[in-house]
């Protein structure tokens, strides 16, 4: 049975708790219920995360940081983990978690990551606990040592319950990897040390194509210097259309000269004009008569050569479009 309150949410259990903020350990068996638009502030149990109190001969949290891994070395079962430290006092607050049991834990208590505001350490919210207080029927968290820890209640003398309905958060947080924990730390470096291959393979593909790519542009250089080509490709290619027009027309020109220059004439036949103008070709020869004209005319319909042709006399004038 869950009740329900006319803000945030309130769990199935013994324990007095605020509107926002939820206790989570994975022996507590309470389906949290989450208001439209509420935010929940999540308290981790000592059960979900390892934690160490030392100090360091390091200033900064952040040098601390780079030390975690090999600090909890030797502490920590097989798992993919992550960090979290902070200093207190004159000691550092240090921890390690693992994203997908807690991000499992949550979900199997029906809580949306969007519902979530923050997410923090017992040993954060709890340090300044005097009394022990009851996590389970079984369970009690209390301080020792300035560490917050569980221990079985019969082992107390007395347990108050969990009240987190006046608590004030600490501003130590943490963010939880949502796919983080899909591949471990020696897959990441293999899959690093394939991505550095990879990538100086892709360098010295590129520092080879640059320098082929200089040595083109040079070779393009020389060229254009050598035969005074224009500058643009565009203005070389309309330059190569003018000059392809103009040789084909000179082309075909030279093989119709040559059509007349190759005919039998007769004694009395001589070609007396051969000119080319406004890209037509004239040709005037002498000594045709007009109803003649068809063994001559037949060695240009058989070059399917197109032309005009006009008698003047003795004198057949053809004219040709090329």
């Amino acid at each position: 049975m869950i009740y329900k309150r006319k803000r945030g949410l309130t769990l199935l259990t013994r324990f007095k708790r605020s509107a926002s903020v939820v206790f989570l350990d994975p022996q507590m068996h309470e389906t949290v219920i989450c208001e439209k638009g509420e935010k929940l502030d999540i308290i981790l149990s000592p059960r979900l995360y390892w934690v160490k109190k030392m100090k360091l001969p390091v200033a900064t949290v952040r040098e601390v940081k780079k030390l975690l891994p090999s600090i909890f070395e030797d502490s920590l079962p097989l798992g993919h983990y992550s960090y979290y430290a902070y200093k207190y006092e004159d000691e550092f607050i240090l921890f390690a978690y693992e994203d997908k049991i807690i991000l499992d834990l949550i979900l199997s208590k029906g809580i949306s990551t969007a519902d979530i505001r923050s997410i923090h350490f017992a040993q954060s919210e709890f340090m300044d606990l005097e009394d022990a207080v009851s996590i389970t029927d079984k369970e009690s968290m209390y301080v020792k040592d300035r560490l917050v820890v569980l221990a079985p209640s019969a082992w107390l003398t007395e347990s108050k319950n969990l009240e987190l309905t006046n608590i004030t958060l600490s501003k130590y947080t943490i963010k939880l990897q949502q796919f983080g924990h899909i591949v471990d730390n020696k897959s990441l470096f293999k899959i690093g040390g394939v991505l550095v291959v990879l990538a100086l393979i892709l360098l010295v593909e590129i520092f080879v194509a640059s320098a082929k790519r200089d040595a083109v542009l040079e070779a393009k250089e020389e060229l254009f210097s050598k035969y005074n080509l224009q500058s643009t490709m565009i203005q070389n290619k309309s330059i190569q259309k003018k000059y392809t027009k103009i040789y084909k027309t000179q082309t075909k020109l030279r093989a119709t000269i040559a059509v007349f220059l190759s005919m039998p004439l007769k004694q009395n036949q001589k070609i007396t004009l051969l000119e080319y103008k406004n890209k037509k070709l004239f040709v005037s020869i002498k000594g045709v008569k007009k109803g003649s004209e068809n063994t001559f005319l037949s060695k240009l319909n058989a070059k399917k050569l197109k032309y005009k042709t006009s008698f003047n006399g003795e004198s057949i004038k053809v004219e040709l479009s090329l």
